[in-house]
């Protein structure tokens, strides 16, 4: 046997299995990922541990009672609905902004680029504001939709259209026009090569802008107190509900609203992330 082959045989172990991959993480590495997951643990795991905690101390049975009772099932039909409806459409309008952003030069796109972030830096609360004085009942354009489920749609969709753009555009900007034109010197139509070779590669980043854009909508809280008018069963939202138990001592019936979020949160990540890696694959 050369030496060659004896290199090749040597990370077998003695039982015939070979030795998993070593680790490539230096001392300076492992200190920093040790803080990286403390860190996260502190801000992230363990306050979540504490919902969880704090919505099973009530038992099933209180954890049911809650998330049927008549006013909090209607808040988490009207807030899962509506985060998922703006969600479809900003996954649709945020890629459409995008590639014009990208591909188009016009009048005012610079001024279009600062527009679309100002949901970022706006004060949610402001935000409601705002939507209040052009959609509610003193409106200038003579649209109002306060007290209704428009208005939950409104704000929603306000407060996420930024998220799909800002995922996607970087994305298109470093695609390879070149394929593209390869694509259509080859016979394809613009509709084929957008579903075979852009779509694909752009699955990833809608993917990741529609999962940040529904967990934002599902949670959101100032852009709607003031214009959905939080009518019980009708206009309240599940952050609504839970601030409702908060306020009245209920911390149990809280917890357990929002691990159901938390639930829901994760199904739709899950199920995007699904998606997103089946169309990669077609691609």
């Amino acid at each position: 046997m050369t030496a060659v082959e004896v290199s090749e045989v040597a990370p077998a172990t003695a039982s015939g299995r070979r030795r998993g991959p070593r680790t490539t993480l230096t001392r300076a590495s492992g200190i920093g990922l040790g803080v990286t997951v403390l860190w996260f643990s502190l801000l992230v795991l363990l306050p979540l541990c504490a919902v969880i905690v704090e919505a099973s101390e009530g038992g099933w049975s209180q954890f049911w009672d809650t998330v049927t009772s008549p006013q909090t099932a209607a808040a988490i039909r009207l807030t899962i609905a509506e985060a998922l409806i703006v969600t479809l459409v900003n996954v649709v309008m945020g890629t459409a902004i995008a590639w014009v952003l990208v591909r188009d030069q016009f009048v005012g796109k610079r001024l279009l680029e600062v527009i679309i972030d100002v949901p970022f830096a706006l004060p949610t609360i402001v935000a409601g504001l705002v939507l209040l004085s052009l959609y509610g009942p003193d409106s200038p354009l003579g649209i109002d939709v306060a007290n209704t489920r428009s208005a939950v749609f409104l704000a929603l969709a306000f407060v996420t259209l930024p998220f799909v753009v800002r995922t996607v555009q970087p994305v298109l900007e470093e695609l390879d026009s070149e394929v593209e034109e390869a694509a259509a010197s080859l016979g394809a139509s613009r509709t084929m090569t957008f579903r075979r070779i852009i779509l694909p590669s752009l699955a990833p980043a809608i993917a990741a802008g529609a999962a940040m854009s529904f967990a934002r909508a599902i949670s959101e809280y100032g852009s709607l107190v003031l214009l959905s008018g939080n009518l019980p069963m009708r206009t309240e939202v599940t952050s609504v509900r839970i601030l409702t138990y908060i306020e009245n001592g209920d911390l149990a019936s809280a917890a357990a609203v929002a691990s159901l979020l938390l639930l829901v949160s994760f199904a739709v990540i899950f199920s995007l992330d699904l998606i997103q890696r089946r169309i990669a694959r077609r691609g």
